[in-house]
């Protein structure tokens, strides 16, 4: 056990953990995007509050919530202390933006981005997760609390340009991950396609959701 502490206390173990609960976050999101495009049923959001209830009520969801909220714990902990490593190991800027030779500028901005989605996820976790896990929506259901949200024009444009930054946080640190974790010269191609859905399709994916509220809003 004490060798495997003093592992993670290095730079390459915490990039390795830092990686790995990056990329279940990632698979998170594609399950969370997944439940969310029932948004887009002109159903008046009845497929929507189903899904919710369903997850509400499921005995695997406090589970998998704890789970969760450690994967985003651990790597933002260990996300903070690759960031603080590298600062410490190359306390000099750079000019030029290139992650193989400027790891330290590299981390600087995925420091900027990084904090920036954490903001996000507090505000998000706030005016969603809150109201559906404790009942604070006065009574509404989910499908209203969200598109309530949505229908403000400043909480949209929070809410996409935030997105903007987890785009470029996943651009970066998808491919870093398995750089870190020895297999993307072996997969370069698949991992660089692979990668373009996540920070990419997903993002926008996402952004469809107030663009789309804010629209039914205009339309009347």
């Amino acid at each position: 056990m004490a060798k495997r502490v003093r592992f993670y206390d290095t730079s390459i173990g915490q990039k390795i953990l830092s990686a790995l609960t990056g990329l279940f976050l990632c698979a998170f999101l594609v399950v969370h995007l997944s439940g969310n495009l029932l948004l887009f049923r002109s159903d008046g959001g009845r497929a929507f509050d189903a899904y919710a209830e369903a997850n509400a009520s499921s005995w695997l969801v406090r589970p998998l919530e704890i789970v969760l909220f450690a994967g985003f714990l651990i790597h933002i902990v260990w996300g903070f202390r690759v960031w603080l490593f590298n600062r410490r190991a190359r306390p000099q800027g750079y000019v030029r933006n290139h992650p193989s030779d400027n790891s330290a500028l590299f981390s600087r901005v995925m420091l900027v981005t990084g904090s920036s989605v954490l903001l996000f996820l507090v505000v998000h976790l706030k005016s969603f997760w809150v109201p559906m896990r404790f009942g604070n929506g006065h009574g509404m259901p989910l499908f209203d609390i969200v598109k309530t949200a949505f229908q403000d024009p400043l909480y949209g444009a929070f809410y996409v340009l935030a997105l903007a930054f987890l785009a470029y946080h996943l651009r970066q640190g998808f491919q870093s991950a398995f750089q870190t974790l020895g297999l993307r010269s072996q997969w370069r191609r698949s991992i660089d396609w692979i990668a373009t859905i996540f920070w990419l399709i997903i993002p926008i994916g996402f952004a469809a959701i107030p663009i789309y509220f804010l629209w039914m809003k205009e339309g009347g």
